[in-house]
């Protein structure tokens, strides 16, 4: 049973069987969420949040004060996903560090863990949300459900519950809670809603609320993925169960690989949809040194999905971040995209004008690569040239990572107020009790 088998993993997980570079990627998007986290709490749907919260906790609301484990989780998973600058995974079509990291913070500085623990439920979580998000999917998402809100919760309940050191009877019970309480559906993504940040701090808090109440005895449903009314039948296509679960000789659940090492990290503060085309676009203008005077119109051929994201008059900044003519327009206006851009778009600053150029095409040929990639194809024509490029992979995949130097600058980059140097001790975290860490962190942030 696939519930059971997950359950098993959760609990049999150790820090001992972890591998050097499944650890050095944890210590990596936790770098991430943090500096996209304390980014995101001045955001005003973080703000919102904090201000119908209990103040007082042992778990650290990120630039703010503490409170409760739950509500610490909930405020850090809408501040991880606000900006739409969080973690991701391709094939999983969701974010899992907005979910798992606030979840399994919460508790490891509630119940004073190590970085080890703390390090270890990271995996866990992030494995559990991302196959789940792989089997899922495409199924999952074209009936119009988010896996940042659904898988993310389960995946946030699979961290919780190695963090209090739950038995595979108590896992199987945090899971059926979580599963029951699984939901985030992308209307609430594409009509530019503060919903959509909603999603991950809900699954974060619900993943925390699961494994606490199965602690306390309370019960879920131990074939709440597999079962005749659960996640699979209602929520995805059902397909085999080995599908999902790799087995070893012993039947035993054993990943073939960490799914955490598959992560991408983000360049721009918009849909992961639209970053092909952005980094075809602005290496574009920058390498053939193309003026915007110039500009006679843009083309986007790209695959289907992308291709929908083709709202010309977005009335949000939420709504912005979805839309792939004006986020493309910002970056031809500005030569980049960052937050900040976000926060200050005004028509009448030549944006409306170099979005009417903009055309975006599905093609069909670059349909078919998708999941496996997510390509643009961009032509630029101007008053006496035409220009094309192509790409399949955005900056920031595994395939084109990150380094820790670009993440720290994109750190720096979203919070200049803070002294980089205070991040050296993620260097030795799993040496580190959390709320120690937390308690450093916090001095620095402020």
């Amino acid at each position: 049973m696939i519930t059971r088998d997950l359950a098993e993993f959760i609990a049999s997980a150790s820090y001992q069987d972890l591998p050097e570079k499944v650890v050095d990627q944890a210590k990596l998007c936790f770098l991430d969420f943090l500096g996209v986290s304390l980014k995101g709490c001045r955001s005003e749907s973080a703000g919102i949040v904090r201000e119908i919260i209990s103040a007082g906790g042992d778990s650290t609301v990120i630039g703010g004060d503490t409170a409760t484990p739950m509500d610490a989780a909930l405020v850090n998973g809408v501040s991880a996903h606000c900006l739409d600058l969080d973690d991701g995974h391709r094939l999983a079509q969701l974010h899992p560090g907005a979910c798992i990291i606030p979840a399994a913070l919460a508790l490891s500085e509630s119940c004073e863990k190590s970085g080890e623990k703390f390090i270890t439920a990271m995996v866990v979580g992030y494995q559990v949300s991302i196959q789940m998000g792989m089997f899922l999917n495409p199924g999952h998402r074209q009936k119009g459900f988010h896996s940042t809100g659904t898988c993310g919760t389960l995946g946030a309940a699979a961290a919780a519950s190695k963090i209090i050191d739950l038995d595979e009877k108590e896992i199987l019970n945090a899971l059926g809670l979580a599963g029951t309480q699984a939901a985030g559906l992308l209307e609430s993504d594409h009509s530019g809603s503060m919903a959509k940040h909603l999603h991950a701090g809900k699954a974060a808090q619900s993943g925390v609320l699961s494994a606490l109440l199965a602690k306390k005895g309370f019960t879920g449903a131990h074939t709440i993925i597999e079962g005749k009314e659960g996640l699979f039948q209602t929520m995805g296509d059902l397909k085999e169960e080995t599908n999902l679960l790799q087995k070893s000789g012993s039947g035993k659940y054993s990943p073939e690989e960490f799914e955490i090492l598959r992560v991408y990290f983000k360049k721009y503060p918009v849909c992961r949809h639209l970053h092909s085309s952005l980094d075809v676009t602005i290496n574009l203008m920058k390498n053939k040194n193309i003026k915007i005077a110039d500009i006679q119109d843009i083309t986007v051929k790209t695959y289907e999905i992308a291709a929908r994201h083709n709202e010309y008059h977005p009335q949000t900044v939420e709504g912005i971040r979805q839309s792939l003519p004006v986020s493309l327009a910002l970056a031809v206006m500005r030569g980049n995209l960052n937050s900040e851009d976000m926060e200050r778009v005004n028509p009448d600053d030549g944006t409306s004008e170099v979005s009417r150029k903009i055309q975006i095409k599905c093609d069909k040929n670059l349909n078919h690569l998708y999941p496996q990639k997510r390509p643009s194809k961009v032509t630029i024509k101007t008053t006496d040239r035409i220009y094309t490029e192509r790409i399949d992979l955005a900056k920031g995949e595994p395939e084109n990572p990150f380094t820790k130097d670009e993440l720290l600058n994109k750190f720096s980059n979203l919070n200049p107020q803070v002294d980089v140097n205070i991040l050296k001790t993620l260097d030795d975290l799993e040496y580190i009790h959390i709320n120690e860490l937390m308690s450093t962190l916090n001095q620095g942030f402020k």
